[in-house]
């Protein structure tokens, strides 16, 4: 079968051809019909990010997954059930207390691996393998788009923190502040636009289609060059709720000075290591006098699946089909993991429903 994975020492991914798996037990066969494309997926390519499962010279690449169940084998799934894959799969020494409990997406980077970025292969492949307790069964009216249940399980488990850590008194956002206008981003708008009144910073010039994306959505988008996170209260009003998905290491700290008292912010972009001089005093005063909180997230579980599938159902036509602005056949992928000005979200297409 045909794979899109990266060598060992290469640039550039590449179109693999490989044995197609053969379920063990416990294990599901899967035909892929979609993989989405994300920044993640850019660092790997450029080694910046992850590494190669142990004992093989490639990687095939992809986390963002939906297919058919081709093989059930001996789970409990029938032949053509849609499903999508969670990412996180036990170590090569065995599994931990994490994975007992079904809390893979809380255990610490040595006690997971990652399928297609870390210690494991993904899923741009003609068909996978994977345990039926990592595959999470949707509708089959969201099989074109299931590959957009894995972001969004991303940001439900980032608010599902948030809200826990505002458990012990009454709390109501109704602003939030998405730092980051990549897909991910983007997609956490749509979702908080629902319910709240959503701000949306980044670096873009107009005429740009993220742009155009947040105000579709009824946002306002603010350019971090002329507004940076801390000036945000200033120019506009503090918020309620920050989402970080820029991986710019100030954000972690600034970020709190764009909360209103009682505020959480969510961070979850990965920075390089940068040292640079902060108010410690007043970082500190903040966090206190104003019961302000941060939490960090990472990855996301199946209950967060299964909730994003419920939302993936519930927004707007009009804003997934301004989101998924290119769809590629899997032999002609070319240029898909290429970032460009007028491309949001790229899908890779294996096969038809």
């Amino acid at each position: 079968m045909d794979t899109i994975s990266i060598r060992k020492d290469a640039c550039e991914p590449e179109l693999l051809e490989v044995p197609r798996p053969e379920p063990e037990p416990g294990q599901a066969l899967v035909r892929t019909l979609r993989v989405g494309v994300d920044g993640t997926d850019r660092e790997v390519i450029e080694g910046g990010h992850g590494g190669f499962p142990e004992g093989e010279e490639f990687l095939v690449l992809g986390h963002e997954a939906v297919g058919v169940v081709e093989d059930p084998n001996d789970t409990d799934f029938e032949a053509g059930d849609v499903v999508v894959p969670t990412v996180r799969r036990p170590p090569d020494d065995g599994e931990n207390g994490y994975f007992a409990r079904g809390e893979a997406d809380m255990a610490p980077p040595e006690g997971t691996v990652e399928r297609g970025i870390d210690g494991a292969h993904g899923f741009m492949s003609e068909y996978f393998v994977s345990e039926e307790r990592f595959l999470v069964e949707i509708p089959e009216e969201l099989a074109a788009r299931g590959f957009l249940i894995e972001p969004i399980s991303i940001t439900e488990k980032a608010l599902e923190l948030a809200d826990a850590s505002r458990s012990t008194f009454e709390w109501d956002p109704d602003t939030a502040l998405v730092l980051g206008n990549g897909s991910l981003g983007l997609l956490t708008v749509a979702m908080l636009a629902r319910e709240m009144d959503v701000y949306c910073l980044g670096r873009r010039d107009r005429p740009d289609p993220t742009i155009e994306f947040i105000e579709a959505r009824g946002g306002t988008y603010i350019d971090s060059r002329e507004t940076p996170v801390e000036e945000v209260p200033e120019a506009y009003e503090r918020v309620d709720l920050v989402y970080e998905a820029t991986g710019y290491a100030k954000h972690a700290i600034t970020s709190l000075y764009a909360l209103a008292p009682n505020g959480v912010a969510a961070l979850l972009g990965i920075p390089d290591p940068w040292e640079f001089e902060i108010d410690g005093g007043r970082f500190h005063r903040e966090f206190v006098m104003e019961n302000k909180a941060m939490v960090g997230s990472v990855n996301s579980g199946p209950r967060h699946f299964r909730t994003a599938a419920d939302t993936l159902a519930d927004l707007p036509e009009a804003a997934l089909a301004d989101l998924v602005t290119r769809v590629v056949d899997y032999r002609e992928f070319g240029d898909a993991f290429e970032a460009a000005d007028d491309i949001i979200k790229t899908a890779v297409q294996f096969s038809e429903r």
